[in-house]
């Protein structure tokens, strides 16, 4: 196992000689720059010696100096970028509070800085993980959503590698550590940071996390198999020696371009072939093993004869993928003779191109051997297949965090990993609020729910949870839910089980409770809308229940949803109405465009428009409006020289417009918020509003200096009641907001 620390340059004190270090690097990739390299040794250098000193002790063995060079240096081997390598030699000293990511953004960047913080949000991993519980059966469970999580928290694959290498020195670093350490390392690193080496493709660190894993984790097998090795290691090499130089006779006198390598059988693996098959050590064959490389398939299939034609085949032990590829498209194809003094060898045949896809890797390949299979979802798989994808593409072109750039795609994740406060992690679904994760944790805390907290501060119920996120739930005695947790407009809960478990709950209770539950939320509701009064009799039956009563009761119980009520309400109020009446008897508005060719206007009726003749856009291209006088509106690109000339004599003629979508048809609502005045209110409400994409017609506020209240008037479009509804119940919830309602005409 290559180690590190004994490459490390050493002035005459035994301090790290950083000028030649930093020289090393060079020889492996020649573009570096080595002032900016040393100017990051020397910052880690001295905040180190300032740390030190300051609590009076010199630095030991196991600086964070020390371990930030280790970590660049397996870093250069893959052909990182600058911006990696600093990052890398600054994180152990970030970590360790040496520095802070601020100082280092203004001595190096906004992207070293970024992948910093990349990586130290990635340590909750580490904190999270239980190394005792994860050997458990039940347990996989929780490795698997520990994986998916820390997944989830990579936006730029230079973080995840960062972490792979800092993974892999650590666990380097614990061979003379307490025993404890030992396994807990080896337990994080073997069922998080292995696998994700995997999947990334990087070979040569899956192989060493996993063999010093295994050592770590089962001492007594990781000997056995060691020794086993070892004691023929000589004799297996002069063997692998003598076959390579036979076959390349073979090859030249037949004509065929080829490469011949031995192939390294590592110890895990060995380990891991003898359990799935129930084999013993010499019943291993690829031990002993070769991989031929050739140029053209036809080639693969004219070796293969060439080698059975040497040694005698043994049944059963040959495999072509490369007619019968396997699901992951990996293609080769295996056989296993008896070869040379009797001995068994296996042989692999293969073309370049698919030994590169072998080794470094399809989107799919992650998938070849992996030992988490269920339960992937569709934005795991492309979010690694991204990440290798960006791997890939720097094989051959280099310049990692371009590439990034260039090829990231917007990939939301569908679902979320939080913690516990006890570590463990919890998925749940995108938009999943505190109240969410109370339930999926235990029925009886979602009951007794009164607050949460998100790592230590206090959030609201409806807050979003983000992954990495601790979440803490502060509970009551002999609490219970509210009825407006299953409001849908107060976006509370959004999650089916959640929503099941608080139905379930009132279901149990007395049905008078229901009865007037259910009556207060449907009045309070209709009020807020303005369409009270309402036939309860008749609205009841639309609701396909006997009486009012029974209606109360379901709403109150939760078999029927608000929401629904609601909107049948508003259906009913439809129908007594003009056929065309919607939310209020007034023209909508109709943003226009029922076509690709066609223009939207946002809030502007029906003007006329035409395309501009001195430079003809054409649908997609970035458009402007110019208001002419009598001819409605002249469609622009934005590079038209001719609107730009227009734009500097008449910038107020210039008009935003878009290539059109479906028509939307808006109506205008009167809102009426009452609150005490605070700073900073009606930037709040107004931010509700953005986020709901609801345009402002008016906007009119008073206050009153006397009891400190503050009325607000405003008129805005909507497209539906649902929306309406949904944007009153976030006011609603804003600090000092005392009621949110639709204004009655």
């Amino acid at each position: 196992m290559v180690q590190v620390r004994s490459q490390h340059p050493v002035n005459a004190d035994g301090s790290i000689d950083l000028p030649r270090w930093v020289a090393h690097l060079l020889e492996v990739d020649e573009d570096l720059n080595a002032a900016n390299l040393l100017q990051a040794c020397e910052f880690a250098r001295d905040a180190e010696l300032k740390a030190h000193a300051a609590q009076n002790i010199w630095p030991d063995g196991s600086s964070s100096l020390q371990a930030g060079l280790e970590i660049a240096q397996i870093l250069v081997d893959l052909k990182l970028d600058e911006e990696t390598l600093i990052a890398a030699i600054l994180y152990r000293t970030v970590r360790e509070n040496k520095a802070t990511v601020m100082e280092v953004e203004l001595q190096f960047g906004s992207t070293v800085a970024k992948l910093i913080d990349g990586v130290l949000r990635m340590a909750a991993i580490s904190a999270s993980l239980n190394p005792r519980e994860s050997v458990v059966l039940n347990a996989q469970a929780q490795v698997e959503n520990l994986r998916k999580m820390l997944v989830a928290m990579v936006d730029d694959v230079r973080v995840a590698l960062i972490k792979l290498a800092e993974r892999t020195c650590a666990i380097r670093a614990v061979k003379n550590a307490p025993e404890d350490k030992r396994y807990r390392v080896a337990r994080e690193v073997f069922d998080i940071y292995a696998p994700l080496a995997h999947r990334l493709g990087i070979g040569h660190i899956k192989w060493e996390l996993e063999d010093l894993s295994f050592r770590y984790l089962e001492p007594e097998q990781y000997m056995h198999i060691a020794g086993l090795l070892h004691e023929k290691r000589m004799d297996r090499q002069n063997f692998i020696r003598d076959v390579v130089q036979q076959l390349e006779t073979e090859m030249q006198e037949a004509g065929i371009e080829a490469q011949i390598s031995g192939r390294v059988k590592h110890i895990y693996s060995i380990w891991r072939k003898m359990q799935n098959k129930n084999l013993r050590f010499s019943e291993i064959y690829d031990v002993r093993a070769v991989r031929i490389l050739v140029p053209a398939v036809r080639d693969c299939y004219t070796v293969l004869g060439i080698v059975h034609s040497l040694w005698k085949h043994i049944a059963r032990e040959f495999d072509d993928y490369i007619a019968n590829p396997k699901e992951n498209g990996y293609r080769s194809l295996h056989t296993a003779v008896i070869g040379p003094e009797g001995k068994v060898l296996e042989v692999q045949i293969r073309t370049t191109e698919m030994h590169e896809e072998a080794e470094l890797g399809v989107c799919a390949h992650w998938r070849y051997k992996g030992t988490d299979t269920q339960g992937r979802s569709d934005h795991y798989e492309e979010k690694i297949a991204w990440l290798r994808q960006v791997l890939e593409w720097h094989e051959e072109l280099g310049d990692i965090g371009g590439l990034a750039d260039q090829l990231q795609v917007d990939i939301e994740p569908d679902r979320v990993y939080v913690f516990t406060p006890d570590g463990h992690a919890i998925d749940l679904p995108k938009g999943s609020t505190p109240l969410d994760f109370a339930y999926r944790v235990h029925t009886e805390i979602g009951h007794n729910c009164r607050g949460a907290k998100i790592n230590g501060r206090i959030v609201p119920l409806s807050y979003n949870l983000k992954t990495g996120e601790q979440v803490e739930i502060i509970t009551g005695k002999n609490g219970a839910p509210s009825r407006d947790w299953l409001n849908t407009n107060l976006g509370y809960v959004n999650t089916a089980r959640a929503r099941a478990k608080i139905v379930h709950w009132f279901k149990l209770q007395d049905r008078e409770q229901n009865v007037a539950a259910g009556r207060q939320m449907l009045e309070r509701e209709l009020t807020r809308l303005a369409l009270m009064p309402v036939d309860f009799e008749q609205l009841a039956e639309r609701c396909n229940v006997k009486t009012s009563e029974d209606l109360f009761a379901a709403i109150g119980a939760g078999d029927v949803r608000l929401a629904h009520a609601v909107g049948l309400t508003q259906q009913q109020e439809r129908g007594s109405r003009s056929q065309h009446a919607e939310l209020i008897p007034r023209k909508p508005t109709v943003h226009l465009g029922s076509r690709r060719d066609e223009v939207r206007i946002e809030g502007v009726g029906n003007l006329l428009t035409q395309m501009a003749g001195c430079c003809q856009p054409v649908p997609g291209e970035p458009i402007v409006g110019y208001i002419t006088q009598g001819r409605g509106v002249t469609i622009h690109r934005q590079d038209c020289p001719t609107v730009l000339q227009l734009s500097e004599r008449e910038p107020e003629r210039v008009i935003q417009v878009s290539w059109g979508s479906e028509p939307v048809k808006t109506y205008p609502v009167d809102v009426l918020i009452q609150a005490y005045d605070r700073a900073g209110l009606l930037n709040d409400i107004l931010q509700v509003l953005f986020n709901e994409k609801v345009n402002v017609v008016a906007l009119n506020t008073s206050t009153s200096k006397e009891d400190g209240s503050a009325l607000i008037e405003l008129t805005i479009e909507v497209p539906g009641l649902d929306i309406l509804s949904r944007m009153l119940g976030r006011i609603a919830q804003l600090p000092n907001v005392i009621e949110a309602r639709r204004k009655r005409s």
